[in-house]
């Protein structure tokens, strides 16, 4: 668990408020702490990196950010059930595994 003070010290330019507002926006969502702050986990830490590049390395606007956070998530969420999906088939009797994969390579020539 990292405290908000660590999050922000990662990053040159972030100040406290601005991260704030990130978690008022959900842009990010860090587990509320005993004092009233937020405990981050690294998952947290990599959000707030990929929000702080969008901002300032990529200049994407204020606005954008929550359509490119949603997108990003969705691709993230299908990535996660392709990793699903494979490790199932790989488990599969051989047999079927090549029915599946026979029938993959018809619909991608499609």
């Amino acid at each position: 668990m990292i405290p908000v003070e660590a999050v922000v010290a990662l990053f040159p330019d972030l100040e406290t408020v601005e991260l704030t507002t990130w978690i008022e926006r959900s842009w990010v969502e860090p587990e509320p702490g005993g004092d009233g702050g937020w405990i981050f986990q690294e998952i947290d830490v990599a959000r707030v990196r990929l929000i702080y590049d969008l901002r300032r390395d990529m200049a994407v606007a204020e606005d954008t950010v929550p359509l490119v956070l949603s997108l990003l998530d969705q691709v993230y969420e299908l990535r996660a059930q392709l990793k699903s999906v494979t490790r199932t088939i790989e488990g599969l009797p051989e047999p079927i595994r090549a029915q599946i994969l026979a029938a993959l390579d018809e619909t991608a020539r499609d």
